[in-house]
């Protein structure tokens, strides 16, 4: 591990519950560890050591200084497990979450044991790497209501959207609004930058599914061909 990620994984605010068998928790753009898990942490943590670091600017990890990079998120989340005296863990990964998993796999393939994968995708589409874009640009000149309603739009399936009322889409702008962590801008660049394509053949931990309506991805290898062609951004 670099300075840099020594100095990062040394200041992330990390969520401990539970004990058990590791699970490590990678959490979406401009959400956060109860923000993505709250409804299961308890009962993930039943029978395992639950690991929930913040990404920069998330929970209380502080704002990064220098564009976020995938390999030193991977590397980091890594290290907060290790840190915590698991050598071994399944990682559970949502939305960004799963390319910040599916390249920990592959970075340690010695430590990663599993993947869950849910709501992900291996490189934005073109409709999500727009709505990145503009949630990007319109922070950077204080246009934040119009930002939370991009980052709902952006993590519904079209299904879900179309059977939405506007004042159920207006509820839902503001509850993201008002939950938007600090380094929500750096999460949603990242967004636009991520492809992890190459990486899913790689891949090497035993199979983990997680079914949900939108999406379901399962690993290993044998999987890994099916995974690459998915281009769901939800």
């Amino acid at each position: 591990m670099s300075d840099d990620q020594a100095l990062l994984e040394g200041n992330l605010d990390v969520y401990v519950q539970g004990s058990g068998p590791a699970l490590l928790l990678a959490h979406g753009a401009g959400g956060s560890v109860e923000g993505n898990f709250g409804l299961v942490l308890d009962d993930l943590a039943k029978d395992h050591t639950v690991i929930g670091p913040h990404y920069p600017g998330a929970g209380g990890t502080p704002v990064a200084t220098k564009p976020l990079d995938l390999d030193e998120l991977a590397d980091t989340l890594v290290a907060s497990a290790v840190a915590r005296g698991h050598e071994t863990f399944t990682v559970l990964g949502e939305s960004l979450g799963t390319t910040v998993a599916v390249r920990a796999a592959t970075r340690h393939p010695e430590r990663v044991t599993g993947l869950v994968l849910t709501a992900g995708f291996p490189v934005a589409d073109p409709v999500l790497a727009h709505a990145a874009r503009l949630i990007t640009l319109l922070g950077r000149t204080g246009e934040w209501d119009e930002v939370a309603r991009l980052a709902f739009l952006a993590c519904l399936s079209e299904s879900r959207l179309n059977g939405m009322s506007p004042a159920e889409v207006a509820e839902g702008a503001a509850q993201v609004k008002a939950s938007m962590p600090a380094g929500m801008l750096d999460h949603f660049d990242l967004v636009s930058r991520v492809d992890v394509r190459r990486d899913l053949t790689d891949v090497t931990a035993p199979p983990s599914c997680s079914r949900r309506p939108e999406t379901v991805w399962c690993f290993p290898r044998a999987r890994a061909a099916s995974a690459r062609e998915s281009r769901e951004p939800r």
